[in-house]
C-alpha cells in the first residue's frame, strides 16, 4: 500500500462521513493500494492500457469484488464486471464504474475513484443488509486514456460493438507493437476482443463518478457537482497554402503569407464560442509551419481546431462559424484554404430527469447542487450513445489532473460516494 497517500488522505478526514455503511478508511486504503501499482519516480501513476500494471490493478479490484460476494467476469477486451444480483434479476442492471489505466505519469484519482466509489456502494449495502431491486454491476473499462494506441475508451467501445476491427487491427502502439501483439501479450486474442460486445438491453443506466479535472467546484467551495452533459468534439484540420519567399527581399505588399492568415483565424477562434453558447469551447493546440525557417515566409501552414459543446446544435453552429471565418480571411488574399473534418463525436446530454434525481441526492447530503458540463471525454460518452447515463464530479484541487499532483480530499471523495449511493437507490425504482 502507498503509505504516504493513505496517510495524506486520512490526515484531515472527518470521520463523521463514515456512516450508512460507507467507510472512509476503506476508501482511502483502496485508493492507496491501487496507487502502488505503476508508481513512478515522480510519485505519479503509470498504468497504460493493456499493460501489466493495468492488468495487475484489475486483478486487485477483482479480488475486492470477489470478497464482496460479486459474480466476477472479464471479457475479451479486458473489461471487468462484478455483478450483485437484485431482487428481480430479470430487470436490466445499473452499471457503475470507470477505469484504472492512466496516462504515462498521471495521478491517483482519475478513473480509480469511480471504480472504488462504485464498489463502496456495494460494501455499504452489505453492511446495511440492503438488496437492490435490480442487479447492480461494477465495471472497470480497459484503456480509457488511449495512451497505448492514441485512441481512447477502447474497452467501452468494445463492449458497445462500436469498433471498426480492421482499423483496430491496423493500430501500432507507442513501442511499435501491433494491436494483435499487444492483446495477445495481455492474455486475450483479437477474436475474443471482437466478442466483447454486450447486449445493451441488459443495462438500464450507467453512472460514472469522476474527478472534475477543473476548478469550478473549487471556486464554488463544493465537494461534488452534477454533469449536465459530455461535450462531443469536432476536429477541423485546416491547411493554408501561400507562397514561400525570402523574408528580406519580398515586399510586404506582395506576400501570400499563410501564417498571417492562420494567425487571424486563431484570434477569431478564441472569440467565437461565446456567440453560440456558454458551454462551447474551441482550441488551436497544434500547428505545422513549412518550411519553418527563421528567414523564410511560410509556404504552407496546417492547424487543428478542437471544437466542443454539450449540445450538438450549438456545437455545429460554432463549427460553421469557424469555417466561414477561415474562408472570409483567405478571400482575396492570394492564400488558398483546404478544410478536413478529422473527428466528429456526438455530445451526450444528461437527461433532465436524471439531473433532477441527482439534485435530490446531493441536497439529501446537505450540499448545494451545482450543474456543469464536462469538456473532457469519459467512458460515459460512448455508453451514453446507447443507454441513459449520469455523471457526478468530485472536486479537484487546483483543477490539476493527468499529473502526480492530482488531488481530491477524502472528505470530498466520501461525500461523492454518499451521493452516488443515494442516487443509485433512487434509480433502482425508476
Amino acid at each position: 500500500m502507498n503509505q504516504n497517500l493513505f496517510h495524506d488522505l486520512m490526515e484531515d478526514f472527518d470521520t463523521h462521513f463514515t456512516k450508512d455503511g460507507v467507510n472512509g478508511e476503506r476508501v482511502a486504503r483502496r485508493l492507496a493500494e491501487i496507487a502502488t501499482i505503476g508508481l513512478t519516480d515522480e510519485g505519479g501513476s503509470r498504468r497504460i492500457g493493456f499493460s501489466e500494471e493495468e492488468k495487475k490493478a484489475k486483478k486487485l479490484v477483482k479480488s475486492w469484488m470477489e470478497a464482496s460476494g460479486l459474480d466476477v467476469r472479464e471479457d475479451g477486451a479486458g473489461n471487468v464486471f462484478g455483478r450483485l444480483q437484485g431482487q428481480r434479476n430479470d430487470l436490466p442492471a445499473i452499471l457503475c464504474g470507470s477505469h484504472v489505466d492512466t496516462v504515462p505519469n498521471g495521478g491517483h484519482f482519475d478513473g480509480v475513484l469511480g471504480v472504488v466509489s462504485a464498489l463502496e456502494v456495494i460494501d455499504s449495502w452489505k453492511e446495511q443488509g440492503y438488496t437492490p431491486l435490480r442487479p447492480y454491476e461494477v465495471v472497470v473499462f480497459s484503456d480509457e486514456e488511449g495512451s497505448r494506441f492514441h485512441s481512447g475508451m477502447t474497452g467501452s467501445h468494445a463492449m458497445l460493438g462500436d469498433i471498426d476491427m480492421e482499423t483496430q487491427k491496423g493500430l501500432t502502439d507507442i513501442n511499435g507493437l501491433s494491436f494483435e501483439e499487444v492483446i495477445n501479450d495481455y492474455g486475450s486474442t483479437v477474436s475474443d476482443f471482437e466478442q466483447a460486445q454486450r447486449n445493451m438491453n441488459e443495462v438500464a443506466h450507467f453512472v460514472e463518478v469522476h474527478i472534475e479535472q477543473g476548478k469550478e467546484l473549487e471556486k464554488a467551495d463544493l465537494p461534488v457537482g452534477i454533469v449536465s452533459g459530455i461535450a462531443g468534439p469536432v476536429c477541423l484540420e485546416m491547411t493554408f497554402y501561400g507562397e514561400a519567399g525570402h523574408a528580406g527581399n519580398t515586399p510586404m505588399t506582395e506576400r501570400k503569407d499563410p501564417l498571417f492568415a492562420a494567425s487571424e483565424l486563431i484570434q477569431k477562434v478564441h472569440a467565437l464560442p461565446s456567440q453560440v453558447s456558454d458551454t462551447a469551447v474551441a482550441t488551436v493546440g497544434k500547428m505545422h509551419v513549412s518550411p519553418n525557417g527563421v528567414n523564410v515566409i511560410p509556404g504552407e501552414v496546417t492547424l487543428y481546431v478542437d471544437i466542443r459543446d454539450i449540445v450538438v446544435e450549438s456545437r455545429d453552429q460554432l463549427v460553421d462559424l469557424i469555417r466561414e471565418q477561415a474562408r472570409s480571411i483567405v478571400q482575396n488574399s492570394g492564400v488558398e484554404l483546404d478544410i478536413h473534418n478529422n473527428l466528429d463525436v456526438a455530445p451526450v446530454p444528461i437527461k433532465e430527469v436524471n439531473q433532477s434525481l441527482l439534485k435530490k441526492s446531493i441536497s439529501n447530503q446537505g450540499i448545494e447542487p451545482m450543474v456543469m458540463p464536462s469538456g473532457a471525454g469519459h467512458d460515459a460518452m460512448p455508453v451514453g450513445h446507447h443507454v441513459p447515463v449520469s455523471m457526478l464530479f468530485v472536486r479537484s484541487k487546483d483543477g490539476i489532473s493527468h499529473n502526480p499532483k492530482e488531488w481530491s480530499s477524502l472528505n470530498d471523495c466520501v461525500q461523492g460516494i454518499h451521493v452516488l449511493k443515494d442516487y443509485v437507490e433512487r434509480l433502482m425504482d425508476e
